[in-house]
């Protein structure tokens, strides 16, 4: 039987395992396989940027090349650039522009993607089967190996704003800590812009970035970014912000779509935290 060889259709800036398979050898039909041997040119000898997934990065010595597969033996030499203290809520956007603002949200390296149905959105977009967990994941992760990352955004789908903040108010504690900052960029009712919020909440950036400095990143003060569809939120969606404490903020006059709001508001954020 003769088939085409199929090579990897991501560029794998690292080479991702779970943590059940970074003792065990890469089947030759494996994508990783075909990155390693066809891309990076690979032998017996050399070797490779890899991680296990939510842990340690480092690198794969090729020990053998055989039909079992491409045994390896992995040395952990760094963090795996663990994700940043920043979580966004986003308006379901267009199926098409999806995957790129899982890759795009998992290479800048938000902790979790919110995706919520709004009053102004369409409604059969959150029918999309890209947010089932196969398709979804494998866009984050290639985000993530894009970033040379080994995590993985969290990935949350709510029927409405309403019914996203009600559940982070009781199920998520970074959600009231008193240094989390929140903030929903709107053109229409905003008071200032995201980078003067953030200047003036400079006490809070500083608590962030202590964490952060102590590698108790998981234990940090959040920064929750609320961007909407393409349509914007409407006056009951707006109240609903501030009954949650979140300030109301812009970018400029310019309306962007949805994946490229997200990317320069988390820009924005980073480069405030000193992560860029």
């Amino acid at each position: 039987m003769t088939g085409k060889q199929i090579y990897s259709k991501t560029a794998m800036n690292i080479v991702l395992f779970d943590s059940e398979e970074i003792d065990k050898p890469i089947p030759l039909y494996d994508e990783r396989a075909s990155h390693i041997l066809k891309i990076l040119k690979k032998n017996v000898g050399d070797t490779f940027e890899a991680g296990i997934i939510g842990a340690m990065a480092g690198k794969a010595l090729i020990m053998q090349i055989n039909d079992a597969g491409i045994a390896f033996n992995f040395t952990p030499n760094s963090d795996g650039k663990p994700l940043y203290p920043v979580s966004v809520i986003i308006g379901f956007p267009r199926p098409i522009q999806l995957k790129r603002l899982f890759r795009d949200m998992a290479g800048l390296g938000v902790s979790e993607i919110h995706l919520v149905g709004t009053e102004l959105g369409e409604k059969s977009y959150m029918d999309s089967t890209i947010v089932e967990r196969g398709s979804a994941y494998e866009a984050l992760k290639n985000g993530s190996i894009q970033a040379k990352s080994t995590y993985i955004p969290e990935l949350y789908v709510y029927p409405s704003l309403q019914n996203c903040l009600e559940v982070l108010q009781k199920e998520d504690t970074h959600f009231c800590h008193t240094s989390t900052i929140k903030t929903a960029l709107d053109n229409v009712r905003s008071g200032c812009s995201l980078n003067a919020l953030l200047s003036h909440n400079y006490g809070a950036l500083d608590t962030i970035r202590d964490y952060m400095s102590m590698e108790q990143i998981n234990e940090a003060p959040r920064i929750y970014a609320a961007i909407g569809s393409e349509r914007g939120w409407t006056d009951n969606e707006r109240s609903i912000f501030e009954r949650y404490k979140f300030a109301l903020t812009l970018m400029g006059s310019r309306v962007l779509r949805t994946e490229t709001a997200a990317a320069a508001a988390v820009t924005i954020i980073l480069s405030q935290l000193g992560m860029l």
